[in-house]
């Protein structure tokens, strides 16, 4: 399997214990003569938000798809909540859950490490290991950790035409 469990590190920061390990954002560009070129090299650590329920880190974000790759921008420092295109990696803490949201895009959830429990406003709910994928679909839904570590998922935001069913648009209902 591409995905392998490692053993866990002793994550410290100085003499503090880090809630997630941090992770390196690699991007390309091109020279002036056209040659490619590592444009940047970061580290990126998952800040925990205000709930306490994740960590979490935009890594790029595009305003508009198709994504315009001459726009010599930091797309690490673009919302992407508004449209176009993001990438972000989301650590989800022992214990916690998300509230139930919908976004107007596709999106593609991959878990890279732990286990997590996608539940649908249906009341059903998947078991998801590691490398698995979720293709998400505009549905209303929340991510549970039920395990007793984080659970690492890269999630890949691409904006979409909103679903209607019987003619009714599902309004998009924040986190």
């Amino acid at each position: 399997m591409f995905f392998r469990k490692r053993k866990a590190a002793d994550r410290r920061v100085g003499n503090d214990l880090a809630v997630t390990t941090p992770f390196h954002r690699i991007v390309t560009g091109h020279d002036r003569g056209g040659w490619s070129i590592l444009q940047s090299v970061d580290t990126l650590r998952p800040v925990t938000t205000g709930a306490g329920d994740v960590a979490f880190a935009e890594v790029w974000a595009t305003p508009e798809v198709p994504a315009n790759l001459n726009d010599g921008s930091d797309g690490g420092r673009v919302s992407g909540d508004t449209g176009g295109s993001m990438i972000r990696v989301v650590d989800f803490l022992p214990g916690r859950k998300s509230r139930m949201h919908r976004s107007w895009s596709i999106d593609y959830a991959i878990v890279l490490d732990g286990e997590i429990e996608l539940q649908l406003d249906s009341g059903e709910v998947q078991h998801l290991d590691t490398g698995d994928i979720v293709v998400q679909r505009g549905t209303n839904h929340l991510w549970r950790n039920p395990g007793t570590e984080p659970c690492r998922v890269v999630f890949i935001l691409i904006e979409a035409v909103p679903v209607a069913v019987n003619g009714q648009l599902l309004p998009e209902v924040q986190p």
